[in-house]
């Protein structure tokens, strides 16, 4: 299994990209490591609100899936230089000023990777 180290993981987080929504938010993912596959999506935390995979909508090259339908048998390819945007849906969680944001997710290589950064809505 392979270690991805923190400080490359939040790499993949597009600073800035943090947005309220009516009744969630939205971040922005670009991959910048190298090609790879997301094999689930086990949560998203905003401050002290958490996304369960049913909250949880992912968004690349046209495609949208729900958190719950990313598994190891129906992976997201995430190649070098694409983008997705997350959506999360379902509770008021973003705070004027900093937020803390966690995302947990599955790759096939590496297992779970954690994803945990800091941006201004």
């Amino acid at each position: 299994m392979a270690i991805v180290p923190e400080f490359l993981i939040k790499r993949i987080y597009q600073k800035g990209s943090l947005k309220k929504l009516e009744n969630g938010a939205s971040v922005v993912l670009k991959n910048v490591l190298g090609p790879g596959f997301i094999s689930g999506f086990n949560y998203v935390k905003i401050n002290e609100v958490v996304f369960e995979p049913k909250d949880v909508k992912f968004i690349t090259n046209g495609q949208e899936l729900l958190g719950t339908e990313v598994s190891e048998d129906n992976q997201i390819a995430f190649r070098l230089g694409q983008s997705g945007t997350l959506v999360m849906t379902g509770q008021e969680c973003v705070a004027e000023g900093v937020n803390k944001i966690i995302i947990e997710a599955m790759n096939p290589e590496a297992g779970k990777v954690i994803l945990s950064v800091e941006d201004n809505a």
